[in-house]
């Protein structure tokens, strides 16, 4: 009797092998990829940046921006991210109701810290936020959704590390845990001590370890099988998120992330 399949995906489908993917389509989705990394690209800058002939460039741009997946913005020739991109984007965001469940409690959180609140979720060995309240503050932390940070070197990734196997954990680290900062976490070591105390008081403390002058702290969410499957963070500069105001700040974190996973449908470990 034939085995029955997951309806959806082919034979080949864990078959990554170049006969079983678009050259064309790679190139254009590392091309869109390079481009909204960036906030705004010049041909030139986009081809140097993609590694990809300019003509390439180009004729993925025009292809793209038929779509509504790039725009031109005439003064300067620059390329920008389209509205079609974002349709497309917010499609992720509708599979679950965990962005329209926090977004009251992370208002919540913004105004009793006063610090700029973020969620985020873990995309491989780096982190993807996926919303944010900023403080009104002038001198504050901006992580635009969209945006992506190093798992090691961020509240919310460290957060999720935590209650992760040590196995899982290893894997994470194995490419290497680059340096951002003098502060930066790159031992094997020094993450699992850090993690270790991330999990014993409950909330993680990014210390200037992604960007100097800039402090997090953030605590995880979890799904109903008791895994951490995104991140709730306040972050802000260190001489207002002192240590004494981490502590505080973190047992807020701590409090918010738990109504959220239980908004959600979750429970902690």
């Amino acid at each position: 009797m034939a085995q029955n399949r997951p309806r959806g995906r082919p034979k080949a489908f864990h078959d990554r092998s170049g006969q079983n993917t678009i050259r064309a389509l790679d190139r254009a989705l590392s091309i869109l990829a390079t481009l909204g990394g960036a906030g705004g690209l010049t041909l030139s800058e986009l081809a140097s940046r993609s590694g990809q002939s300019a003509p390439t460039v180009y004729r993925v741009l025009t292809t793209l921006a038929q779509h509504g997946f790039v725009e031109l913005e005439e003064p300067g020739q620059v390329w920008h991210v389209g509205a079609g991109a974002f349709r497309i984007g917010s499609a992720f965001l509708r599979r679950t109701k965990l962005v329209e469940r926090a977004r009251p409690v992370m208002d919540r959180l913004m105004r009793e810290t006063r610090e700029t609140a973020n969620l985020g979720i873990r995309m491989g060995d780096q982190v993807l936020f996926l919303s944010q309240a900023e403080t009104p503050e002038t001198i504050r932390a901006f992580f635009p959704p969209g945006t992506i940070g190093a798992i090691h070197a961020s509240g919310i990734g460290k957060a999720l590390m935590a209650w992760h196997d040590e196995a899982r954990l290893r894997r994470l680290a194995a490419p290497g845990l680059a340096a951002y900062t003098e502060r930066t976490i790159t031992t094997w070591e020094g993450l699992a001590a850090d993690l270790a105390r991330t999990r014993a008081r409950g909330y993680a403390v990014d210390d200037e370890e992604r960007t100097e002058g800039m402090r997090c702290v953030a605590a995880p969410i979890f799904n109903a099988h008791g895994e951490p499957v995104a991140g709730l963070s306040v972050s802000g500069p260190a001489f207002r998120l002192t240590a004494a105001r981490c502590a505080e700040a973190g047992a807020r974190v701590r409090a918010a992330a738990d109504e959220v996973t239980e908004a959600t449908g979750g429970k902690a470990p």
